[in-house]
């Protein structure tokens, strides 16, 4: 028995099963179902090429096949090869959906609203480069990260991470994102980097940072630090070339619900303290596998369901379809609650085979998912730039 080819196979294999069909996350095993499946989900032809196909090819190279606990293996490898195949063609057809998702919440004519400038710079196709040969590399040569910027007094926790092309363009629209992890965990630098490096490489200023955590801090406190880092862009983003008023505020899981929380409480004194004059509107929100609910113990009002407002910004929703975490329902009831009562278009995309946290590589779903973000925030810009040329 090649018991190093077994455990190979093994590994993936029980990815792919937990990609296709996840446990609920806070039921028995449903954490071990989520982070073994969450590759899988996000890397199906890096899993093949690197953990079934090459492994396979080594056996048979060395002679490792040669029993029937060996056969045994291999027909085990082209079971999971064939889980991955169906992984695949589902995030394959991602970048259709999410079209039709743009069609629904901007209009057929979404494109054409475009300026000329920003349509100019829209990627028409996938980095397919990146996505079969470096999905796990983040970082770009043209872009410049500004480490461990203070904007508030608490520590590491009050940190932030800078993103901006080296050639530092002027009038540069500025993306915040803020972390996951159940308001509890987690760091900046670690989530949706592969948005952040494309929309700097892009001419973006793009901002990830840390805030407080529980259980030392509570709701409103993680709102109110997302609150100073805009007013901290307001105040220092021009020192690297960005235009702090076209600004739009993105976050996953718990960051989401933040970012979802600030876009629908510009400028409310509640959430202020001590910096009540700052303008802390957005531009448009980006939310991302998000938490949709209450905060911990806390009422309706810790919720950006109790939130919406005719004057909402525009927003765009991603919610795969199999997360584990948060059901799509909730994204899809929060979306559609928006659209009966904002004036301002919303687009809900929901992801086919989608996990939680399907921002964190150079994917398939991702990469459709960030040139929908990308299309999105043009589309709102000129839609801007022509508001304010009457």
């Amino acid at each position: 028995m090649p018991f190093g080819y077994l455990f190979t196979v093994a590994l993936v294999a029980i990815g792919t099963l937990f990609a296709l069909r996840p446990l609920p996350f806070w039921g028995p095993f449903g954490r071990q179902s989520y982070y073994f499946g969450l590759a899988a989900n996000e890397l199906p032809f890096a899993a093949f090429f690197w953990m079934l196909l090459l492994p396979t090819a080594l056996a048979f190279a060395e002679g490792d096949i040669h029993s029937a606990g060996g056969w045994a293996v291999v027909a085990l490898a082209a079971a999971t090869a064939i889980g991955l195949a169906v992984i695949a063609y589902r995030a394959l057809g991602e970048r259709a959906r999410i079209e039709r998702a743009m069609d629904l919440g901007l209009g057929a004519g979404w494109r054409a609203a475009i300026d000329a400038d920003l349509s100019a710079g829209l990627r028409r196709r996938p980095p397919w480069a990146r996505i079969l040969f470096l999905p796990i590399v983040k970082r770009r040569l043209d872009v410049r990260r500004v480490a461990n910027l203070a904007y508030g007094d608490a520590g590491l926790r009050n940190l932030l991470d800078l993103y901006h092309h080296r050639s530092r363009p002027s009038g540069a629209p500025v993306m915040i994102h803020l972390h996951g992890g159940t308001y509890s965990g987690g760091h900046k630098n670690s989530q949706s980097l592969p948005l952040l490096y494309h929309l700097a490489g892009q001419g973006w200023v793009c901002i990830s940072a840390n805030y407080r955590l529980r259980p030392q801090a509570q709701h409103p406190d993680h709102l109110i630090d997302l609150k100073k880092i805009i007013a901290w862009v307001r105040e220092h983003a021009h020192e690297y070339g960005a235009d702090p008023l076209t600004l739009f505020v993105a976050g996953s899981s718990a960051g989401g619900h933040m970012a979802a929380l600030a876009a629908l409480t510009p400028n409310d004194p509640a959430f202020q303290p001590g910096f009540e004059g700052a303008d802390t509107s957005v531009t448009g929100a980006i939310y991302l596998n998000g938490w949709y609910g209450t905060y911990f113990g806390q009422g309706p009002e810790s919720s950006p369901l109790a939130h919406i407002a005719p004057d909402a910004p525009p927003f765009l929703v991603a919610h795969g379809d199999l997360d584990p975490q948060v059901p799509a329902a909730d994204a899809r009831h929060f979306a559609d609650r928006l659209r009966q009562t904002s004036a301002a278009p919303v687009v809900y995309a929901e992801l086919r085979g989608g996990n939680h946290a399907f921002d964190l590589y150079h994917s398939v779903r991702f990469e459709a998912v960030i040139d929908a973000i990308e299309g999105f925030t043009a589309w709102v810009r000129s839609r801007e730039r022509r508001a304010v040329a009457g």
